[in-house]
């Protein structure tokens, strides 16, 4: 399975576009569609759009199969965009240390889906951009769902 255009879309939104090396939330060294850089990683210049676009796609890939070795049930395409995008955003570890993943691996697709508005922080602080994301990837997720009234 791969990241649809809607799940595209949403991750390019979220992450917006950087030609120079930015400090991400984390503090992380960061450029183009939100890619981390790794050590030995420079781009002194900056980089183009279509060379972001080039990392993200490689970016993607990674995302995309660490939620193809994680999730242990059917996904529908939305379901498996949100965790994809999910992925790219936090890492392949916090959705394998996840509550989310568990009921998912359990089938329970409903509780999994409420899970993901759950990761709206940096730190002890929530986001009005992470909530917002979190909300498109429930949407994604359960496009006649309504993300209004969670469960505390």
């Amino acid at each position: 399975m791969h990241l649809s255009a809607a799940g595209l879309e949403l991750l390019k939104k979220s992450e917006g576009f950087r030609d120079r090396i930015y400090a991400d939330v984390a503090g992380l060294r960061t450029i183009g569609f939100g890619h981390r850089l790794t050590p030995g990683e420079a781009y002194p210049k900056g980089i183009t759009q279509p060379q972001g676009e080039e990392i993200l796609n490689r970016d993607v890939a990674i995302a995309e199969a660490a939620v193809e070795r994680s999730v242990q049930v059917p996904l529908a395409q939305g379901q498996f965009d949100a965790l994809v995008d999910f992925v790219f955003n936090l890492g392949a570890g916090r959705l394998a240390a996840s509550t989310l993943l568990g009921y998912l691996n359990a089938g329970k697709y409903d509780a999994a889906a409420w899970q993901l508005l759950a990761w709206d922080h940096a730190g002890s602080q929530e986001l009005a951009s992470l909530k917002a994301r979190r909300e498109a990837e429930f949407r994604l997720w359960n496009p006649q769902g309504n993300c209004e009234n969670a469960a505390a």
